[in-house]
């Protein structure tokens, strides 16, 4: 399950428009907004937040791009600041109505009061999470990737077949450890680290050929982290190598059937797909066949 990329340094649900309404689509704004807001039953009249009239909005402290840009969610820059600008604008709130906190990761996740509307941060949508709290529906639906470098083993590889010998790892407990067990089933058995930090420090000291994690996350490795870093390719979408996340709620809190039909509604538009062209760019990442 993912977690904050805060970890790296040093390291669907059916379509609600009938309780939430829908609306026309229109071009993003310069802070990420999307649709025009939903119907009356999804405004900030009528929604049960911690601020009458205002959404509050969570995230990490500090925010990595590609998720926000230079630690400022407030800017609208980046994808999940714009996905919750476009959240907000489609249940009729203006940017000037969000506000934002932050939060730790694992905190979040804890059952108890919030003191936010939606935490954004990355939140694998799992059955043991939404015993303890609310999702959405998916915002993003990451794919798995293998990070390497130049001169490795596996750095020309161009298919799951070439990774069979591989010596790779992931973190424990991960969707992309999962990814390599199922989609690739290397001959040698997977590396598990308790950490994607511990993970990247064997992948430098080239103790492991490569290193799986989500795709957004394998950008940010090859260009920052690892010294002639490089993504050898996306794993192929399968039931264990795609990770929906979702925005998470309090337990029963009685805006989640809002929230989540401002989600679809922004899926359905093509908002989502826009705000993933502009800030999760895949190039440079071709699928392994």
């Amino acid at each position: 399950m993912r977690r904050s990329p805060l970890a790296l340094i040093p390291v669907a649900a059916a379509l609600l428009l009938a309780a939430c309404g829908s609306s026309s689509a229109s071009t993003p704004s310069a802070s990420g907004s999307g649709s025009e807001s939903a119907s009356a039953t999804c405004s900030p009249a009528t929604l049960e937040t911690i601020q009458k009239g205002v959404l509050t909005v969570a995230t990490g402290d500090p925010a990595y791009p590609p998720w926000v840009e230079d630690n400022k969610p407030e800017s609208g820059k980046g994808y999940e600041a714009a996905v919750a600008y476009a959240v907000a604008k489609q249940l009729g709130y203006t940017d000037a109505q969000v506000t934002w906190v932050r939060t730790g990761f694992d905190e979040a996740i804890k059952p108890g009061p919030k003191n936010f509307d939606f935490n954004i941060q990355q939140y694998s949508i799992t059955d043991a999470r939404k015993k303890a709290v609310d999702f959405s529906s998916s915002y993003y639906d990451v794919t798995q990737a293998v990070v390497s470098y130049e001169g490795s083993p596996i750095a020309n590889a161009t298919s799951v077949a070439d990774l069979k010998s591989a010596k790779l790892g992931a973190a424990a407990g991960t969707t992309s450890l999962k990814a390599i067990e199922t989609a690739i089933q290397p001959t040698t058995q997977a590396q598990v680290f308790n950490d994607n930090a511990a993970a990247v420090t064997a992948l430098k000291n080239k103790q492991i050929d490569g290193l799986v994690v989500d795709l957004p996350t394998a950008f940010y490795l090859a260009g920052a982290e690892i010294d002639n870093g490089k993504i050898v390719g996306q794993l192929p979408n399968s039931a264990s190598s795609v990770e929906p996340l979702g925005l998470l709620l309090a337990k029963n809190s009685p805006i989640t059937q809002c929230v989540t039909g401002a989600v679809d509604a922004l899926r359905a538009d093509g908002t989502l797909a826009k705000l993933q062209d502009q800030y999760l760019a895949q190039a440079g990442a071709p699928v392994l066949k």
